[in-house]
């Protein structure tokens, strides 16, 4: 109750100054925007749980030392970025949203198979499968505040989804306190991943029902990408097609007096080789007038 009294004070101030600390006025009459910000936080819960309660069981629970409980960290860290690379330019924020969704499911199920005797090599699979959705969801949400939030707020947009992201760590946080209490055992970790489970499905839920992220990957066409490569190029409006320069301009070069080059040389060696004839061009036109 303390908790949603502060928020709603904290509202009430921002909605009230002319600058809001935290421009809550996105979040006005932006339902699309606003499911983005609660699967942030899902998303958030579930991969700060995981690694919060996840490396403190593999250490008190399971036994392993410190440098063999970071050990096991490294398959997640190496599979979400694989997935990153091979997705990251896609625009298909629904279908990674889905994706990730299912792999957080995954993630969450397996911990519940997990024991103090389970073998070293299903702690890495556990990880390599939630690095899965790490790679997936982060650019996904990111990819959805783009293109549902305001242009005029896209930057207090982008902000807010980095909030919703620590206050799902900060959820995630108190989750491992309340569910673990004075040492991570196994059945701290089983509570946990019921938690996490259920996260997980709300999260898939909330992707499933939002229409609106279908049409999230749909970028305004640019005429470079609608043009194709057969079609004639567009005339300018001097005539010439477009994309093709113009020639340079080159001046001509305006002679100043007689030009003393190849036909002086021919008249002055061929038609009259003596030089007391004709002691110049000029003498020569003169002559002939």
């Amino acid at each position: 109750m303390l908790t949603l009294a502060a928020g709603a004070g904290f509202a009430w101030r921002e909605l009230r100054t002319a600058e809001p600390f935290i421009d809550v006025r996105v979040l006005g009459g932006n339902l699309p925007l606003v499911a983005t910000y609660g699967r942030a936080l899902l998303c958030y819960v579930i991969t700060y749980a995981f690694l919060y309660g996840f490396t403190q069981w593999t250490e008190q629970g399971r036994g392993l030392s410190a440098s063999e409980a970071g050990l096991v960290q490294l398959p997640l860290l190496a599979t979400a970025i694989v997935v990153s690379t091979l997705t990251g330019r896609r625009q298909a924020v629904r279908g990674k949203l889905l994706v990730g969704a299912v792999g957080q499911v995954a993630a969450s199920a397996l911990l519940l198979l997990l024991s103090d005797g389970s073998p070293v090599w299903m702690l890495p699979a556990v990880m390599i499968v939630l690095g899965v959705p790490q790679g997936l969801s982060s650019l996904a949400l990111q990819n959805a505040v783009y293109h549902q939030a305001d242009a005029e707020r896209i930057g207090s947009s982008a902000g807010l989804l980095r909030t919703f992201g620590y206050l799902g760590a900060i959820t995630a946080s108190a989750a491992n306190g309340a569910f673990f209490g004075q040492r991570a055992d196994t059945g701290g970790l089983h509570d946990l991943a019921w938690f996490m489970l259920a996260a997980s499905v709300l999260f898939l839920v909330l992707t499933v029902i939002d229409r609106s992220l279908r049409h999230s990957a749909r970028t305004p066409a640019t005429p470079r990408t609608t043009r194709k490569a057969h079609d004639p190029p567009r005339p300018a409006r001097d005539g010439r097609p477009a994309g093709r320069r113009p020639p340079p301009h080159r001046p001509r070069r305006r002679l100043r007096g007689p030009r003393r080059g190849g036909v002086h040389r021919v008249l002055t060696e061929k038609v009259f080789p003596h030089q007391g004839e004709v002691t110049t061009i000029d003498t020569w036109i003169t002559g002939l007038g």
